[in-house]
Protein backbone atom coordinates (compact mmCIF):
# COMPACT_ATOMS: atom_id res chain seq x y z
CA UNK A 1 0.00 0.00 0.00
CA UNK A 2 0.79 3.61 -0.85
CA UNK A 3 2.42 5.24 2.18
CA UNK A 4 3.13 2.24 4.60
CA UNK A 5 6.05 2.72 7.01
CA UNK A 6 7.02 0.05 9.48
CA UNK A 7 6.24 -0.09 12.45
CA UNK A 8 3.11 2.64 12.07
CA UNK A 9 1.36 1.18 9.04
CA UNK A 10 0.07 4.13 7.09
CA UNK A 11 -0.37 7.78 8.90
CA UNK A 12 -2.20 10.72 6.64
CA UNK A 13 -4.45 12.61 9.80
CA UNK A 14 -5.12 15.24 7.58
CA UNK A 15 -5.99 12.50 4.30
CA UNK A 16 -3.72 14.49 1.75
CA UNK A 17 -2.98 11.09 0.28
CA UNK A 18 -6.99 9.73 -0.03
CA UNK A 19 -7.11 10.35 -3.87
CA UNK A 20 -4.34 7.50 -4.14
CA UNK A 21 -2.33 9.35 -6.84
CA UNK A 22 1.19 8.16 -7.02
CA UNK A 23 2.40 11.21 -8.55
CA UNK A 24 1.31 13.53 -5.83
CA UNK A 25 2.35 10.84 -3.44
CA UNK A 26 5.94 11.47 -4.59
CA UNK A 27 5.98 15.03 -5.29
CA UNK A 28 4.58 15.46 -1.16
CA UNK A 29 7.18 13.33 0.04
CA UNK A 30 10.06 14.52 -2.24
CA UNK A 31 9.15 18.03 -1.21
CA UNK A 32 9.14 16.85 2.96
CA UNK A 33 12.25 15.06 2.60
CA UNK A 34 13.79 18.96 0.81
CA UNK A 35 12.00 20.73 3.63
CA UNK A 36 13.59 18.93 6.57
CA UNK A 37 17.20 18.99 5.23
CA UNK A 38 16.99 22.60 4.57
CA UNK A 39 15.73 22.77 8.34
CA UNK A 40 18.58 20.94 9.34
CA UNK A 41 20.62 23.55 7.80
CA UNK A 42 18.86 26.33 9.33
CA UNK A 43 19.49 24.66 12.73
CA UNK A 44 23.10 24.44 11.90
CA UNK A 45 23.37 28.21 10.25
CA UNK A 46 21.73 29.21 13.93
CA UNK A 47 24.21 27.58 15.96
CA UNK A 48 27.66 27.36 14.23
CA UNK A 49 27.91 31.50 14.87
CA UNK A 50 27.81 30.83 18.43
CA UNK A 51 31.26 28.84 18.13
CA UNK A 52 32.87 30.20 15.05
CA UNK A 53 32.82 33.49 12.63
CA UNK A 54 34.39 33.76 9.52
CA UNK A 55 37.77 36.27 9.15
CA UNK A 56 36.97 39.01 7.18
CA UNK A 57 34.39 41.28 5.74
CA UNK A 58 31.18 40.36 5.41
CA UNK A 59 30.94 43.81 3.17
CA UNK A 60 33.96 45.82 2.51
CA UNK A 61 32.37 48.22 0.69
CA UNK A 62 30.53 48.99 4.14
CA UNK A 63 33.39 48.07 6.54
CA UNK A 64 31.29 45.14 7.79
CA UNK A 65 33.20 42.23 9.27
CA UNK A 66 31.62 38.97 10.34
CA UNK A 67 32.98 39.72 13.70
CA UNK A 68 30.38 42.25 13.92
CA UNK A 69 27.07 40.74 12.83
CA UNK A 70 25.32 39.56 15.90
CA UNK A 71 23.86 36.09 16.86
CA UNK A 72 20.45 35.10 16.11
CA UNK A 73 17.67 37.27 15.11
CA UNK A 74 20.31 40.28 15.87
CA UNK A 75 21.93 39.64 12.30
CA UNK A 76 18.62 40.17 10.79
CA UNK A 77 19.17 43.95 10.54
CA UNK A 78 22.61 43.89 10.31
CA UNK A 79 23.03 42.05 7.07
CA UNK A 80 23.26 44.59 4.19
CA UNK A 81 20.56 44.31 1.38
CA UNK A 82 22.49 43.07 -1.24
CA UNK A 83 23.71 40.16 0.89
CA UNK A 84 19.97 39.65 1.24
CA UNK A 85 19.09 39.87 -2.51
CA UNK A 86 22.37 36.87 -2.30
CA UNK A 87 20.31 34.33 0.00
CA UNK A 88 16.97 34.74 -1.69
CA UNK A 89 18.45 34.03 -5.12
CA UNK A 90 20.73 31.34 -3.96
CA UNK A 91 17.48 29.74 -2.09
CA UNK A 92 15.52 29.63 -5.39
CA UNK A 93 17.66 28.64 -7.54
CA UNK A 94 17.91 25.51 -5.00
CA UNK A 95 14.37 25.22 -4.92
CA UNK A 96 14.12 25.14 -8.41
CA UNK A 97 16.77 23.66 -10.06
CA UNK A 98 15.28 19.75 -8.92
CA UNK A 99 12.19 21.02 -10.78
CA UNK A 100 12.02 20.19 -14.75
CA UNK A 101 10.62 22.94 -16.36
CA UNK A 102 11.48 22.09 -19.71
CA UNK A 103 14.36 24.79 -19.77
CA UNK A 104 17.15 22.28 -20.48
CA UNK A 105 15.80 20.35 -23.08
Amino acid sequence: ELGVQAPVGFWDPLGLSKDGNMDNFKRRRATEVKHGRISMLATMGYITPEFFKWPGFLSPGNSLKFADIPNGLGAISKVPLAGWAQIFLYAGFVENSANDFGWFD
